[in-house]
């Protein structure tokens, strides 16, 4: 016999076959018997894969309503929530058009009138309606400008976006002001403020004024009187605290406190703190940066000169509080 036909020969009488592989290396290679693995390991892997699939996935599926959006009004009584499709249903849901909206007048709303949800259940003790949007941006809203839409001042709305009809997503953040947006009519009336619109609105609840909950807010006695200052302390509740907070003093936390570790007016010239309060990407940029600037027809410059005299009296006050 040649040495080519032995070479076939054994070639062809015990043939190599390359072992199973896994994700782990070479699988083990076991004879069978009826479709069943006599390798005991294998056996209760595949029993245990297969208890996981009966017992582990399946879950209890949440209600068909729990993620229709909700909006949350809270008091001393409890919390109700306003269910979307329930808003809509409204006998008293209205269809309308506003001036100073986010949109420009380019939408037709569906709104119910925030009084009506308010339901007149206010304690005596409450005199501002804290919004909540779902960005952490919080609004102080006082009490008394809303109900003077009773007596011909600004009249505030809920306006609720409807599904089959959405609203247009707002320019950098790929959403609408939706589900739910706190909208006037008439805002002129009674000097409604751009941070007194807000959108994306989860929750509204009944608290105290600013300055009671957070007396650090307030401007120091020993400092004397400052008519600016005390201007500044009513703007700087109304156009900053919605996303500041000073001294720990405030609800929301998007941007910085203002007053520690430092004030700005510590380490900002006066030219560049009003060139970042007036138009913030013209100063500095960062990432995800939210900020949008004030320009004079939202706050005047009485009213900025204000904020500063407010900020420079308040790092007085951080720099003659004792020491902890």
């Amino acid at each position: 016999m040649s040495a080519w036909q032995f070479r076939n020969l054994k070639d062809r009488s015990s043939p190599v076959q390359p072992a199973p592989y896994g994700r782990l290396g070479p699988l083990p290679t076991t004879a069978k018997s009826n479709g069943l693995p006599r390798n005991p390991i294998l056996l209760l892997l595949r029993t245990l894969a297969f208890l996981m699939l009966v017992f582990v996935v399946p879950q209890k599926l949440p209600p068909a309503n729990a993620s229709e959006p909700a909006l949350v009004i809270a008091s001393d009584a409890g919390e109700r929530r306003f269910q979307l499709a329930e808003l809509l249903k409204r006998p008293d849901c209205v269809s309308m058009r506003v001036n100073g909206d986010i949109y420009h007048n380019a939408v037709e709303y569906r709104a119910v009138p925030l009084l009506k949800l308010l339901d007149d259940k206010f304690s005596g003790r409450v005199d501002t309606v804290e919004a909540h949007a779902s960005d952490g941006f919080v609004s102080q809203i006082p009490l008394a400008l809303i109900t003077r839409g009773a007596s011909g001042g600004s009249v505030a709305w809920i306006a609720v976006e409807d599904p089959v009809r959405p609203w247009p997503p707002l320019p950098h953040k790929g959403e609408s002001a939706g589900p739910f947006y706190l909208i006037w009519e008439h805002p002129e009336r009674s000097g409604v403020s751009r941070e007194q619109w807000p959108y994306n609105l989860v929750r509204l609840s009944f608290a105290e004024s600013p300055v009671h909950r957070w007396p650090q807010l307030g401007l120091p006695a020993e400092l004397g009187p400052n008519l600016a200052a005390r201007r500044g302390q009513d703007v700087f509740i109304t156009q900053c605290l919605p996303c500041h907070q000073l001294d720990g003093g405030g609800a929301s936390a998007m941007g910085p406190d203002l007053n520690r570790p430092m004030n700005p007016t510590q380490y900002l010239t006066e030219a560049g703190l009003r060139a970042l309060i007036r138009a913030p990407r013209s100063v500095r940029t960062w990432p995800n940066q939210q900020m949008a600037g004030f320009d004079k027809s939202i706050l005047p410059d009485a009213d900025l000169n204000a904020i500063v005299a407010y900020l420079r009296l308040m790092s007085q006050k951080s720099r003659l509080a004792p020491a902890p």
